[in-house]
């Protein structure tokens, strides 16, 4: 089996795709024959610098990483380019969440240790603040902010034309990349993939003998493929890799502001896009009431690809009702594993589980066995065969989530689920967001999917809260649509209807805007907050 890195990949596309536009940002356009030259020269600056790879990957531990990390605290705009050059540099690209705070981005620096940071001007004063000490370069991409350069930083372009444009670095396929996870629950943590493996797994590729075939492989194709959800999110990354690396043109949503429905749909309908990708409810719901109000030639639009968040089954048939000729992608996965499963719809054929894709399955509760089709017992969805390494930095974190059963190595993210008598996967929820109340646990997703599949209700959380009689229970924030009246009695007997009885909320708690982090993932901190506030103001009324 011959392995590739994602450079060699890349310039092997690049070199098929020749002058087809490749990226689409604003009012930016780029070329495969343009980018291909631009990653060049920014990853011989980068190796003119000192950065690469150190230590030979056989020689490190899982969770080591024997290369220059290089965080990416940017926008849309130049992601793909950033992240290509240093990949060509034989540095580690990761990436960082901008709408983290500045003490979160600090914490995360602080762990990453990057030797190299690669920001957009406007969050020069961020990076200011934040960095540790020990990095030792500063890029900066124009993004029409009028802030200041920061003292020292290079800007962008004059690294790129200080590159060497002939020179072409050797690199392996045993180079890594670091993705950080959400943090929706705690912590980020960097998931170190051998780029072979994330190709192969998460950006459809396959194991070449050789890189002629792609050269086919980019004749039959030509579609634009339109990323709305941000690239600071692995699901953002992953898609539009797999769009980029068969010679796609990957529209990129301007993320300069703040995610409009009417600004994405008309970017859409101009470059006729063909798939469009979202991270769940927080794209999901905005899209169908703009195509409620407006009407859209959407005739190129074959796919919505949604994943990353739980997207409500409503806004699906919504989705699927106002464009008919389209089908709804939902696709399971995580930094951790890859893409795992997908439902497909079309109108009049909905599902709710997932066919797992290659590796995908899931393991008894004890990680001592695999589940069988047919199984009752409510176990680990895992993956096998092209996983990550490990969590950087962290032994205990990566024995225990990336363990090895029947000498296979698994990649188990934590999230429960069960095993269909046809093989499919139905997934239960993150087992750190189960609330054990009574004795019972109660997946929260559960109950989230009736509230939000009620008339009325324009998105619903449901957390766990310390309570005396229960030790836990369940608590739901509930958001109304405008100018809609729904009380908690209704939602609590529809939930009734649906579930057990100790899976009906406690407490529902109208809130006027239910909080997501930046990539569309719910922000469950915030939502544990909130909960426990509410008990606090009641105790001292």
């Amino acid at each position: 089996m011959t392995e590739w890195s994602i450079g060699a990949v890349f310039d092997a596309v690049a070199a098929a795709a020749a002058d087809r536009t490749m990226t689409i940002c604003g009012d930016r356009r780029t070329t495969f024959t343009d980018s291909a030259l631009l990653t060049r020269r920014f990853a011989n600056f980068l190796a003119s610098r000192g950065l690469g790879a150190h230590t030979p990957r056989d020689g490190l531990d899982r969770w080591e990483c024997g290369q220059d990390r290089v965080a990416l605290i940017m926008r849309n705009d130049r992601y793909l380019d950033v992240m290509i050059g240093c990949m060509k540099a034989r540095t580690v690209p990761v990436n960082i969440n901008y709408h983290y705070t500045e003490h979160e981005i600090a914490d995360l620096l602080a762990y990453i240790r990057p030797s190299a940071i690669v920001y957009h001007r406007s969050f020069g004063p961020v990076v200011a603040a934040a960095a540790p000490d020990g990095v030792d370069l500063l890029v900066s991409v124009d993004d029409g902010s009028d802030i200041d350069e920061r003292p020292g930083a290079v800007r962008f372009e004059e690294a790129v034309a200080s590159g060497d444009p002939d020179r072409v670095i050797e690199t392996s396929p045993d180079d890594v990349v670091m993705l950080c996870t959400g943090g929706t629950t705690g912590r980020p943590k960097g998931v170190l993939w051998r780029q072979s493996d994330m190709y192969v797994s998460s950006m459809n590729g396959a194991d070449h003998e050789s890189l002629e075939p792609l050269g086919q492989l980019v004749a039959a194709t030509g579609y634009v493929w339109f990323a709305v959800s941000p690239l600071s999110h692995a699901a953002g990354i992953w898609t539009s890799f797999a769009g980029l690396l068969a010679g796609q043109t990957i529209l990129l949503y301007d993320d300069r502001m703040k995610f409009d429905a009417r600004t994405a749909l008309t970017a859409a309908q101009r470059e006729r896009a063909a798939l469009m990708t979202i991270v769940g409810d927080a794209y999901a719901g905005p899209l169908v009431r703009e195509l409620r109000a407006r009407r859209y030639d959407l005739a190129s639009l074959m796919a919505i690809g949604t994943g990353g968040a739980a997207t409500n089954p409503v806004h699906r048939h919504e989705l699927l009702e106002l464009l008919p000729h389209a089908t709804v992608v939902e696709g399971y996965g995580s930094s951790e594993t890859g893409g795992m499963g997908y439902g497909r719809s079309s109108k009049g054929a909905e599902v709710d589980t997932f066919a797992p894709m290659p590796g995908g399955t899931a393991v008894s509760l004890d990680r001592s066995r695999f589940l069988e089709p047919g199984d009752t017992e409510i176990g680990w969805a895992a993956r096998t065969g092209r996983v990550p390494l490990g969590y950087f930095d962290d032994r205990e974190a990566t024995m225990r989530t990336f363990p090895v059963i029947d000498g296979r190595r698994l990649a188990i993210p934590g999230d429960r689920a069960t095993v269909a008598a046809d093989g499919s996967l139905r997934l239960l929820g993150r087992d750190s967001l189960v609330v054990n109340t009574g004795g019972e646990k109660v997946f929260v997703e559960e109950v989230e999917e009736v509230l939000r599949a009620q008339a009325g209700v324009h998105d619903a959380l449901v957390v766990g809260r310390q309570s005396p009689r229960w030790g836990q229970e369940v608590v739901a924030l509930v958001c109304i649509s405008d100018g809609l009246e729904i009380t908690e009695l209704v939602l609590r007997e529809a939930c009734r209807l649906r579930l057990a009885g100790f899976k009906v909320p406690k407490e529902i708690i109208f809130v006027t805007e239910i909080r997501r982090l930046g990539n569309g993932k719910p922000d469950y901190r915030w939502a544990s907050q909130r909960v426990t506030v509410q008990v606090v103001e009641e105790n001292e009324v």
